[in-house]
């Protein structure tokens, strides 16, 4: 399965027809009217840094159409930086002298915060308790439509700030270029909506406690928000602060958050048809590149072998769409990284492709079959696959579900490869992994299944019991923090086995039976720890410790006839 094919022969131009004729078949999703969220800047721009270069901007955007200019005096001039002559300085201070100008100290420039984005800039100074708005103060206006950051360190230290935030670092070549595009930000703009979430998919948060946190590490942007409401927390992106990289998406284990740029699982399914037509038209050694758009160039034609998968940014598709392409008959998947793309982005998808490495060898499959390669590397993109494809007859991609595709995908490759029934280390955080249940501890009072986000952990429906399906587990944790017997931890790693698919019980008991009415309404274990628990509680003293034994109707009708004996039993509670 696995030998080499580089003495195999290429029919160049056959592959070349094989790929027109398989974009003519099945076009590229996109969006036609996408949802957007606009916004509006009328041009009161606030510009951060030193005095001499906050002026200098100044003075180079007068005239330029903004409604007005604040300065804010955020660090103190660089004394081994090359300055303009005492002349020079007394003439900027009289070109600039009706820019409204406020100079902070140190400590009020460590105070300073910034949230929002183009037309809706709050920017504030905390002092204690107390909270000083600077746009009131300074333009008596509720916000800053525009912010322009010219120190050595950002205010907003982020790889992606928001729209209408921008940074200089005065007298370098690319200055004036960028103060072009600072003072063209005023009018009317609209931007993609580029996710949607649904929160009864998100494993984030049940029960008060803290599960996936996945999508809030990977976004560059800091779009991405934990908000505490009322009952539990919930993810929030904050569209108008959101850039669409896409790994929040490819992060997200069990689809809450869907990229729509275009959706992930029509980006799937076409990938699939894609291969299929290719082969249908007499393609062969197909090999699938990932790569952003922006990258892509018509007159820089790849060889026919080779098929673009063109994505808004690279981090829409992560390592289930990787092996999907494997899965669907790619030979190889290479992905086309560019220079700047941020840190942030780059960490995650080294450890996508670490943990569609670890899968794959998991699975029997060599690692080289996915790799990264640089942009301008002509001879990594059209070399020949170093392995043939994989047969795709029999891939079933079930549900519109991600992790159900998924597991279709891992189905597929077990089959092709090769399974040792071991666990295989995998990074970190990955979404693979099973649980231990200690049965001395367990009581099967459910905590777990309630807190469970995915179908992974069940209830039994005749008696007592607790089940577990290791395919749908995302190792979130919120099962084991639920559990007030401490009775389950969780198991990283990826089991090469198909019992990862079987749904197997973890413990069970025999239903334990009320004393009075014969219902059966909980397990032996269960009654023994609350008896334990409860053995002080007035409610419970005396023979009234025997309620604990008593369903829930039961328990109510005891508690009226004390009453109706003894009415004054009351105050004893």
């Amino acid at each position: 399965m696995n030998h080499l094919i580089h003495t195999m022969p290429v029919d160049e131009a056959g592959n070349r027809q094989a790929r027109e004729a398989m974009h003519r078949r099945v076009s590229w999703p996109i969006n036609l009217t996408p949802s957007s969220v606009s916004y509006a800047s009328q041009g009161h721009a606030l510009i951060l840094g030193n005095e001499r270069d906050a002026r200098r901007a100044a003075r180079a955007l007068h005239g330029h159409g903004l409604a007005s200019v604040s300065l804010l005096i955020t660090e103190p001039v660089d004394p081994s930086a090359i300055g303009e002559t005492h002349a020079d300085d007394e003439t900027l201070l009289a070109d600039t002298r009706t820019v409204t100008c406020h100079s902070l100290t140190r400590e009020q420039a460590a105070s300073l915060r910034i949230d929002g984005f183009l037309g809706r800039f709050r920017v504030t100074l905390e002092q204690g308790d107390r909270s000083l708005d600077l746009a009131r103060a300074l333009v008596e206006r509720d916000h800053f439509d525009q912010i322009l950051d010219l120190g050595e360190t950002p205010a907003l230290a982020l790889e992606l700030p928001p729209p209408g935030y921008v940074t200089i670092r005065w007298g370098t070549a690319e200055s004036e270029s960028r103060l072009e595009a600072f003072s063209a930000l005023v009018g009317e703009f609209d931007k993609p909506r580029y996710f949607q979430i649904n929160h009864d998919l998100c494993a984030h948060a049940a029960s008060g406690n803290t599960g996936c946190t996945r999508c809030l590490d990977v976004c560059p942007a800091d779009a991405i928000q934990s908000v505490r409401g009322r009952v539990e927390s919930r993810v929030e992106i904050d569209p108008y602060r959101c850039h669409g990289v896409g790994s929040c998406s490819s992060a997200c284990p069990t689809g809450a958050i869907e990229f729509r740029m275009p959706e992930s699982h029509r980006q799937q399914e076409t990938l699939l048809a894609w291969l299929a037509a290719y082969r249908q038209a007499g393609g062969g050694q197909p090999v699938v590149r990932f790569v952003s758009s922006e990258h892509l160039h018509p007159d820089d034609s790849p060889a026919g072998h080779v098929l673009d998968v063109p994505l808004e940014e690279l981090g829409a598709a992560g390592h289930d769409q990787w092996l999907t392409a494997l899965a669907g008959g790619a030979a190889e998947v290479r992905l086309q990284h560019h220079p700047d793309m941020p840190e942030r982005l780059v960490a995650f998808l080294d450890d996508q492709l670490a943990q569609a490495h670890a899968l794959l060898e998991a699975l029997g499959h060599p690692r080289e079959r996915i790799s990264v390669i640089a942009v301008g590397d002509t001879a990594a993109r059209d070399a020949l696959p170093a392995h043939p494809p994989l047969p795709a007859d029999g891939l079933v991609l079930d549900g519109t579900g991600k992790r159900d595709r998924l597991n279709g995908v891992l189905d597929h490759l077990a089959e092709l490869g090769r399974q040792d029934g071991e666990r295989h280390a995998i990074p970190p955080d990955a979404a693979y992994g099973g649980l231990a249940v200690d049965i001395q501890r367990c009581t099967l009072c459910m905590a777990c299944v309630a807190g469970c986000p995915t179908p992974a952990l069940s209830a039994g429906n005749e008696s007592p019991q607790l089940s577990f399906r290791e395919a749908d587990c995302v190792q979130c944790g919120l099962c084991a923090d639920a559990c007030p017997e401490d009775a389950i931890a969780l198991l990283p790693g990826f089991l090469a086995d198909p019992a990862r698919n079987q749904r197997h019980v973890c413990h069970s008991e025999a239903a334990f039976d009320c004393i009075r009415c014969g219902k059966p309404f909980a397990t032996a274990s269960t009654i023994a720890v609350i008896k334990a628990k409860l053995a002080d509680h007035p409610y419970f003293a005396g023979d009234a410790i025997s309620r604990i034994e008593m369903c829930e109707d039961c328990r109510v009708r005891d508690v009226w006839r004390e009453l109706a004996r003894d009415p004054e039993s009351q105050l004893k509670v």
